[in-house]
């Protein structure tokens, strides 16, 4: 998903001092995509990596043949399109030499998911190398979290996240569990290869959404090939293909730059999941069965809060190590009481289930300040600063906020609008009145889907969309709309 990306100094003092092979400024592009990402910590720590005198110049500054010779090989073998092109000899050189750190720490992680992946993506006969995409998203840490909100391995913002199945409360956001997410997203990539026929497609249209590719296409003269329309998509996704086809060279070509290849993860750490019925604590866990705590969050990153709430009809999943697992099995009624014991003494219990609603992109006016945006929306100033990543009170005019409000003023608003949704000051009461039991809606000029929404006892934007399969907010007059999952 799209992600705020910036060239780091050192790249481009890298390029300044650097004779060989210097990266065009385009190679840039693309490097500054798996710079931003690669430098994200995780539960892997970074391996010490040295090279002797006598190391092979192949680690570090393969031949322009040798590039040639084993991107053909990748192109024969692979369903997108790696052929050798100068700009990725650039990118892969850059990072052999600068970033072999980095590099070998997503090897090591990549022993912990890619099994997941690869079984998942069998599953759906799907290309392997599609695998790499989560690389690229998040450096695979399912607790990303980019600027505007998208989440996990495979940075789901919230709405796509809703139409694929994944939950999000104030205990779970789904978009963090690696398995579901990893389900979802493979759906989801699915999906857009049905609507453009062609992988590289479907890739680019995950990363920018399946409108800006038609427009593109469309702009290019209707031809379907991602290389042909790259001039006319979103400058990041122009080089998120590129950037995902760097990745897969490094991965499969370690060994012959001298990295150390990762150990299978599952045979060293086996867990095991049970499923809780009752409310507990991560640091009451890490008490009663002696396991760190930083253990317990890892293995378990869909629970925000370090909490596995109690929903009522719906036993919550908890991983850990297999020794641990039995160990609870075994205590876990004297586990329970040990927690009632502490709860009540506390004399505070935990807080109450909330749903997430769908993020709002508020822009900051003349007068504005924390406290009144967080009292206006019903929030808390320190979660507005925690969304956003503010270190201060400041706000400048202009600032966009991502907020996820609880309450909503009475009248609309200039200045906010739901995330990739033009804000719009037409009521409510413009939009033609609909029966309770009306089963389809015909567009009129002005209606915008959350108009449509609020005319609809308990329907969301989001069940709109998954009802008529829109993957936008761009609604053209005279459209058709279903009002139910119900066939019209």
């Amino acid at each position: 998903m799209p992600k705020e990306v910036f060239v780091s100094q050192e790249i481009l003092a890298l390029v300044a001092v650097d004779t060989i092979a210097k990266p065009s400024l385009e190679a840039l592009a693309f490097a500054a995509v798996l710079d931003s990402i690669l430098s994200a910590s995780h539960v892997v720590a970074a391996p010490d990596i040295s090279y002797s005198a006598q190391d092979s110049m192949a680690f570090f500054n393969p031949s322009t043949d040798s590039l040639k010779s084993r991107l053909s090989l990748l192109d024969q073998g692979t369903i997108l399109d790696s052929r050798y092109n100068p700009s990725l000899e650039g990118v892969i050189k850059m990072y052999l030499r600068s970033k072999r750190v980095l590099i070998q720490k997503m090897l090591h992680r990549s022993a912990y998911y890619f099994p997941l992946f690869e079984r998942e993506l069998d599953a759906l006969s799907m290309p392997m190398e599609i695998k790499y995409l989560a690389i690229v998203e998040s450096a695979l840490n399912p607790k990303a979290r980019s600027r505007v909100g998208a989440t996990g391995l495979w940075q789901f913002m919230y709405g796509t996240g809703k139409m694929m199945g994944l939950e999000v409360n104030n205990y779970v956001d789904e978009r963090q569990d690696p398995l579901k997410s990893t389900q979802a997203a493979f759906k989801y990539l699915k999906k857009l290869h049905g609507m453009f026929g062609d992988w590289n497609l479907a890739l680019a249209a995950y990363n920018s959404g399946p409108g800006n590719v038609r427009k593109a296409i469309r702009r290019a003269g209707g031809v379907k090939d991602f290389w042909a329309i790259r001039s006319f998509l979103p400058r990041e996704t122009a080089g998120y293909v590129p950037a995902l086809l760097t990745t897969m060279y490094l991965f499969e070509y370690a060994e012959n730059h001298g990295f150390e290849l990762p150990k299978t993860a599952a045979a060293s750490y086996a867990t095991d999941t049970i499923h809780l019925k009752k409310a507990i604590s991560f640091s009451q866990l890490s008490k009663a069965l002696s396991l760190p705590e930083q253990t317990i969050e890892q293995l378990n990153p869909v629970y925000k809060l370090g909490i596995i709430p109690q929903i009522e009809g719906k036993p919550q999943a908890l991983r850990l190590p297999s020794t641990s697992t039995t160990l609870f099995i075994e205590q876990q009624d004297s586990i329970y009481a040990a927690v009632a014991a502490e709860m009540a003494l506390l004399k505070k219990p935990f807080p109450a289930l909330q749903t997430v609603g769908a993020p709002l992109r508020y822009r900051v006016q003349s007068g504005d300040y924390l406290g009144k945006i967080a009292q206006r929306y019903g929030l808390r100033v320190s979660d507005i600063k925690k969304w956003n990543r503010l270190s201060g009170n400041n706000l400048s005019v202009g600032q966009r906020l991502t907020l996820y409000p609880k309450i909503f003023p009475v009248s609309g608003t200039q200045n906010a609008s739901a995330v990739g949704q033009k804000s719009t000051q037409k009521s409510v009461s413009k939009t033609p009145s609909i029966a309770a039991d009306q089963k389809t809606y015909t567009v009129a000029a002005g209606d915008s889907l959350w108009l449509i929404a609020q005319k609809l006892k308990g329907v969301s934007v989001d069940d709109l969309k998954k009802w008529n399969d829109i993957w936008n907010n761009e609604l053209k007059p005279g459209t058709t709309l279903k009002l139910c999952s119900c066939s019209p």
